[in-house]
């Protein structure tokens, strides 16, 4: 059953979203719950990274920090994209200065079977519990987007044990074991989709795929093995949704680093109503081969934030312009950075606010 909650009073990203007109862009950030804020910080002083993902009052406090200085138009729950691999059974460590590692990685396909398939409601709840706390906490201020990472940006970290330059162990299966790949592919889609379910039945309002090693694929790999296992994952969690009569709500995908042609295919699929686009993307080839009738997200690059206030605030204001009021979201083209400093983001937002 749905949850009761206050009434939204900015709907901005989801009017964008769904392509209706609105009075100003709205825009959040990538990683907005995080290193950068010195609030967080004291939070992390305390408790280890998964220790917060896990206790549902420490990720809504860190979820609602970036709301108490900033103005944006949204709020992303504070988790993780590889909480599914550690419900899977896989160990997942956060390392200081060096960022998640996989102690135990998926070596061959006969590892397959030290995974398992977890129940999502029970193994996950307390991602669920964070999301209602934090919307009863939001009190209708933005709407709160949950997440997860796309299959393939989880399978390469579980096979690779950890981020790579390079993920060649995790390619390699892709060529040296096609089928088990697959097989890996979608076991893990069957646990995102019970995972997108779960957050919205407890008060997410959009969804966010992160495909972070969209990179890693050519246009080839990306058809066979990141967009048939992204329109699954819509076409099942819109379908479960109302098989339950559950209101839908908009989903965003993106596919980091992946090619114009890729994003163009998923573009045609109208599998998500929103396309992330990373810095590299021209906002006029983007309108121009993804279409009108899709909303875009993005894509300043972060480290155009460690720029002077006020070339932040005209680069801010000159991307929005470019991507136009009309179907779009303003957005980093990734996460932002650990040392940015907090006048930069205030200039950022100050830039597309003035469009």
């Amino acid at each position: 059953m749905a949850q009761e909650f206050p009434p939204l009073k900015n709907d901005l990203i989801l009017k964008a979203a769904y392509g209706e007109p609105v009075e100003r862009v709205p825009i959040w950030i990538m990683r907005q719950a995080g290193r950068y804020l010195p609030e967080f910080q004291e939070v992390r002083s305390k408790h280890d990274f998964f220790s917060v993902c896990q206790t549902p009052a420490l990720a809504c406090e860190v979820t609602l920090q970036p709301l108490k200085r900033f103005d944006l138009d949204a709020s992303i729950i504070f988790s993780d994209i590889l909480v599914i691999p550690q419900a899977m059974g896989l160990t997942v460590e956060m390392v200081p200065g060096t960022g998640p590692v996989l102690p135990n990685p998926l070596k061959d396909p006969s590892d397959l079977v030290r995974l398992v398939q977890p129940d999502v409601e029970k193994d996950l709840k307390y991602v669920g519990d964070a999301i209602t706390l934090t919307r009863h906490n939001l009190q209708g201020k933005v709407p709160l987007i949950g997440f997860t990472g796309a299959p393939w940006t989880l399978m390469s970290y579980m096979i690779q044990g950890g981020g790579s330059s390079t993920m060649t162990k995790a390619r390699t299966w892709l060529y040296k074991y096609p089928e088990d790949s697959h097989k890996l592919l979608q076991l893990i889609t069957n646990v995102i989709v019970d995972y997108l379910v779960m957050q919205v039945k407890a008060g997410a309002q959009l969804l966010q795929v992160f495909e972070s090693h969209g990179d890693f694929l050519n246009d080839e790999l990306f058809v066979n093995y990141s967009l048939k296992y992204l329109k699954d994952i819509s076409e099942r969690v819109r379908q479960r949704l109302k098989d339950e009569n559950i209101p839908t709500v908009p989903m965003i995908a993106f596919p980091k680093g992946a090619t114009m042609n890729s994003l163009e295919l998923l573009a045609k699929s109208k599998a998500y109503e929103v396309i992330g686009l990373d810095w590299t993307v021209d906002p006029d080839e983007a309108r121009k081969r993804l279409g009108s009738d899709i909303t875009l997200q993005g894509n300043l690059d972060p480290c155009a934030l460690y720029a002077s206030e006020q070339e932040i605030t005209d680069r801010g204001r000159n991307m929005a312009t470019k991507f136009g009021k009309t179907r779009y979201i303003a957005n980093l083209g990734h996460g932002i950075f650990p040392d940015t400093p907090i006048t930069s983001v205030h200039a950022f937002i100050r830039g597309v606010h003035s469009v």
